[in-house]
């Protein structure tokens, strides 16, 4: 049997992601931790998160950040290709945490939802 690497898209300071990362921990799982703010995204490292998560791109996106309120950004008004341009510039604005398996992604809210992930 392989042991799939889990990759992680995580936020030090977030407790949510704090605690997603202490249960891929717990379960002793081969982790690839990326801290997002530090190593952000390229904009095709966020296409291929949309397609694993199948959200729309605007599903990914927080939009009570700072850099959304002082970029003005109006996601309603937003086509896709904008806002995944945003959060490419802006790494803040991505979901967190978001977990990556294989063939499939979740964000982890509540922090629980890793375990989707672990047992898929």
């Amino acid at each position: 049997m392989t042991i799939e690497t889990i990759t992680i898209y995580h936020n030090p300071s977030c407790s949510k992601s704090r605690e997603a990362l202490q249960i891929l921990e717990q379960n002793m799982i081969q982790l690839n931790i990326i801290e997002y703010l530090d190593t952000p995204p390229s904009k095709n490292e966020i296409i291929n998160i949309i397609k694993k998560l199948d959200l729309a791109p605007v599903e990914l996106l927080r939009t009570s950040e700072k850099a959304y309120t002082e970029a003005n950004f109006q996601s309603h008004l937003m086509s896709d290709d904008e806002i995944i341009d945003a959060i490419a510039k802006h790494p803040s604005l991505l979901q967190r945490p978001i977990v990556i398996g294989k063939n499939k992604a979740i964000i982890g809210r509540p922090p629980i939802k890793v375990l989707d992930i672990i047992f898929a």
